[in-house]
């Protein structure tokens, strides 16, 4: 037995509520550092947990991976689990850049190791680079191995780091003089990352679920088991998820957050998921991949972005190879400006990425680029579009869009976004682009004042400006005015014609969203496959009238059984092509209706045997008819009565299962009003 929806629904909002999402306080910290300042042991006096996992750390005495760590805080209220304070500790090494920024994503605060006898490093400059360029700006500075130097010394330390982060993100930042093999300043440092944890303020788990993944393993009767940290949303045990960019159906089997099971998992926290998925196997799952909700799985090779160059000597040539760190995923990909203006240093411009594989990537994602040989960091920044139109991406509209997308918030780069297209945005793609729930969707476009019109095939539909709508709507009434004066014998206008008329720039599936929209407000009236202003009445010439009179007369007369194109001709002494080009006329104009290939039946004739439907079906137990019922109501052949309810089932007005049907009570009026 399936179990209710509403239940599960319930289900989930209580259990969401127990593991408190929406309140997470924890704080994620990255180390950063030149290799042999000692990050790795200045984390093990914090927390009692060693980083360094591989042999090959343990023989070579440094940091190659990416290594975890927790410290849990007492709780706030007294009651229940405390936040924590969970550590990413980094390799310094410049060969293992490229592990270092893996674990980069999503941290919250900088823990910068400085040794007192070296001061800045090369690598202390780099990691301070990418520390900037990934919008770290709260940190602290460990000036490590104080009980190896001189106070002297100490104090000229001190003096050095001063000056070297005079002008970055911690520029300011406070300076605690360390030592992990003492204990000097341990307590001190402890205390103030726990008062920094406690005015960071709680993580609220926006948009739709997605985790970079930085490790993958499998455990022995558990199964395969990643660990990330998640970017935004939240998860709950036993929902679904895709793997991106394989797109590898998954269910959260378990998790785990600070070595405890967990309910959920939710944006700002590292935590480790155990996977499930028919086509899951542990050689697919890898670093870089990410964990997303099933609607957000939209693999890509091209991302607009902003760019930010550390160096004002970089030149950016069309073309050049780089490597993309985004997430905890290193890619090669090409780099292509979209603007002819000279860069400089700390100088945003918009650039075209071409990725050599596909990747997961959403518009507010920061990333590093390093030059092609992997020994340089060149910049970073943010990305705007990762899906940007193939064509005219230098054109000044699309420069122009990309500097919308720029706004950090939804609302604003949506109204901005509006002012730029005539032909409306997608808001399925607009919400996908940043990893938009429906709901923040809805208060963005609410806060941007947004017309939307449901449109086939967008998920979300298609959003204008309402003063752009209301020019659509005189455009439409204008361009239709003028038809039915041109001819006035018409019953409407095509779709196709009228959509050339009005603004070619909008495709078929908009334009047939905005005429629905105004017939639905009445401004318009759509009758069979016509579009025609309410105050038009096409008029049929007088002798076309006087064959309409004696065609209604015998349509009446038959009653239940529908007429031939063909036996009407011959009764009224016209070729068939000329009676069937009038009949189809009147079905224009709403008076007949074809229910099979040239066989017709008064409108109003259709509605009573829809009317009769509906009356058997209240009156069956299960409310349901059989072709044999209604062939006896309607007292026809079985075939007819077949024809007719295959029409039934066309238009909608009933739902088939095998030999029953059922009626649909809200399309009951479809042929109700026969136009006059």
């Amino acid at each position: 037995m399936r179990p209710d929806p509403a239940v599960l629904c319930r289900i989930s909002r209580t259990v969401q509520q127990e593991c408190g999402v929406g309140r997470f306080s924890g704080m994620i910290i990255g180390t950063a550092g030149h290799i042999d300042h000692g990050k790795t042991a200045l984390v093990r006096a914090l927390t009692g947990i060693d980083t360094d996992r591989l042999p090959e750390e343990k023989r070579r005495g440094m940091t190659i991976d990416l290594g975890f760590a927790h410290r849990r805080l007492q709780p706030i209220t007294g009651a229940g689990d405390g936040p924590a304070l969970e550590f990413v500790d980094v390799p310094g090494h410049e060969r293992f850049i490229h592990n270092m920024l893996a674990g980069a994503i999503g941290i919250d605060f900088v823990l910068l190791a400085i040794a007192a006898d070296d001061g800045p490093m090369p690598q202390t400059r780099e990691h301070l680079d990418i520390v900037s360029l990934l919008r770290v700006e709260r940190g602290i500075v460990a000036l490590t191995k104080a009980d190896l130097v001189s106070r002297e010394r100490l104090v000229e330390s001190e003096a050095e780091v001063r000056e070297f982060l005079a002008g970055s993100v911690l520029q300011g930042a406070a300076i605690l003089p360390i030592s992990s093999t003492t204990g000097e300043g341990i307590p001190t440092l402890g205390q103030y990352l726990v008062n920094a944890s406690r005015t960071l303020g709680t993580h609220e788990p926006k948009g739709e679920f997605r985790l970079s993944i930085d490790r993958s393993f499998v455990l022995a009767g558990v199964g395969i088991v990643v660990t990330g940290t998640v970017a935004a949303g939240s998860i709950l045990v036993g929902e679904r998820a895709v793997l991106s960019p394989s797109g590898i159906d998954l269910r959260i089997r378990g998790i785990q957050a600070h070595n405890r099971p967990a309910q959920c998992a939710q944006a700002g926290q590292r935590c480790a998921l155990n996977l499930a998925g028919a086509d899951l196997e542990r050689q697919r799952v890898k670093r870089g991949d990410w964990v997303v909700a099933p609607s957000l799985h939209a693999p890509t090779t091209r991302l607009d972005t902003q760019l930010r160059l550390l160096h004002h000597d970089l030149t950016l040539k069309s073309g050049v190879s780089v490597h993309l760190h985004l997430g905890a995923a290193r890619v090669g990909a090409r780099l292509m400006p979209l603007t002819d203006a000279t860069p400089g240093r700390n100088a945003d411009l918009p650039v075209r990425l071409a990725i050599d594989h596909p990747i997961a990537a959403w518009r507010g994602d920061r990333f590093i680029l390093r030059d092609a040989s992997a020994t340089r960091t060149m910049g970073g920044g943010v990305v705007l579009d990762p899906s940007p139109p193939n064509r005219g991406r230098r054109r000044p509209e699309r420069l122009a869009a990309l500097a919308a997308l720029a706004q950090p918030q939804p609302a604003e780069a949506l109204v901005r976004l509006l002012r730029l297209s005539p032909t409306g945005i997608d808001l399925g793609r607009f919400a996908l682009s940043a990893g938009l729930t429906e709901a923040e969707l809805r208060t963005a476009c609410q806060a941007a004042g947004a017309h939307v019109l449901k449109a086939e095939a967008h998920r979300y539909g298609v959003a204008f400006l309402p003063a752009r709508f209301l020019e659509l709507q005189h455009d439409l009434c204008t361009a239709l005015g003028a038809y039915h004066r041109a001819a006035p014998e018409s019953p409407g206008a095509a779709m196709d014609g009228l959509r050339v008329t009005v603004d070619t720039r909008l495709s078929p599936v908009v334009f047939r969203a905005l005429v629905q929209a105004l017939a639905e407000a009445g401004a318009l009236t759509i009758a069979a496959g016509s579009i025609r202003l309410p105050s038009h009445q096409p008029a049929l010439q007088p002798a076309q009238m006087r064959i309409w009179v004696e065609i209604r007369r015998r349509l009446e007369n038959g009653g239940f059984e529908a007429s031939w194109v063909r036996d009407l001709a011959r009764d009224l002494s016209l070729s068939e092509s000329g009676m069937r080009q009038l009949i189809k006329r009147l079905a224009q104009m709403g008076e007949v209706v074809e229910v099979a290939p040239d066989r017709y039946y008064l409108r109003q004739t259709v509605h009573q045997m829809a009317q009769i439907l509906a009356d058997i079906c209240r009156a069956a137990s299960d409310g349901t008819v059989t072709a044999a019922v209604f062939r006896d109501r309607i007292k026809t052949g079985r075939k007819l009565a077949i024809i007719v309810l295959e029409f039934f089932d066309r238009t909608g007005i009933t739902i088939r299962r095998g030999d029953l049907r059922k009626v649909q009570p809200e399309r009951l009026q479809t042929f109700a009003k026969p136009s006059r």
